[in-house]
């Protein structure tokens, strides 16, 4: 923890933009958790009906409702933890300490260098819970942080397509400065769907911007929110625990109302 690395120069972009100060790009092979959070349900089309089905998954899984604490768990390891594969790995006493300090801190705001939590022996989030996943699932946060997360209020009201749209424009120009987006996609009333991912890019199309993400509930691979700007909506495709379709999206963890 003592090992300190030259800060950047301090400049007005990177005041204005605090992420770029930030270091390496997101890579998702490298920053995100090896493990799932776990469904209860597993969802599929009826093909008569055309109606989304939900069949109880066996076993029973034991770390689930925490897709809102991995997404936030890993924004912060990408903001405020610096990975050094070269040095010596720590001993389960000395994890908890590290991850307890990544994960008290800010889900907004990015350490400077000179603060950030030094984890050593390790080449990222991914290598790092490989070895200490039940370490981490302890020590992240339990689900009730899914329940009370202060910017559930906003579901209730509904999501017109002009909010919609320009929640989408706020996204993409928010990746585009180097930023992670923490995203709340739901529907409601229904509940088909109420799940959280972690954007980390975007690529833009003639007539949809397709939002690069961390699923929490797919750790092998990226997933896709698709935005669709002739009808101003958002997309999930089939998944596992969704069977695909319209969500409703809007940015958690970015101020105090969110």
């Amino acid at each position: 923890m003592n090992e300190m690395e030259t800060a950047q120069p301090t400049t007005a972009e990177n005041l204005r933009h605090p992420a770029r100060c930030r270091g390496p790009a997101f890579d998702f092979h490298r920053d995100t958790f090896a493990f799932a959070n776990e469904t209860k349900w597993r969802y599929s089309v009826d093909p008569v009906t055309g109606r989304q089905v939900a069949t109880p998954s066996v076993p029973e899984p034991d770390y689930t409702l925490h897709c809102f604490v991995m997404a936030r768990s890993a924004k912060q390891f990408w903001l405020h933890a610096r990975f050094e594969p070269g040095l010596a790995k720590p001993d389960v006493a000395g994890c908890r300490r590290l991850v307890r300090a990544v994960v008290s801190r800010s889900a907004r705001t990015p350490s400077s260098q000179r603060e950030q939590v030094m984890i050593p022996g390790y080449v990222g989030l991914r290598e790092f819970s490989e070895k200490w996943e039940t370490l981490l699932k302890a020590e992240c946060g339990g689900a009730w942080r899914s329940y009370f997360q202060r910017g559930n209020w906003r579901m209730i009201f509904p999501f017109l397509r002009v909010h919609q749209q320009a929640e989408a424009a706020r996204l993409s120009a928010t990746v585009q400065q180097g930023e992670l987006p923490v995203v709340h996609v739901l529907r409601f009333p229904q509940l088909t769907i109420n799940h959280t991912l972690l954007i980390f890019g975007a690529e833009e199309g003639p007539d949809a911007t397709a939002f690069r993400a961390y699923d929490p509930n797919i750790p092998e691979r990226e997933t896709f929110l698709t935005y669709d700007r002739t009808t101003r909506t958002f997309m999930l495709p089939p998944l596992h625990y969704f069977a695909g379709g319209r969500v409703d999206a809007y940015e958690i963890y970015r101020g105090w109302i969110y």
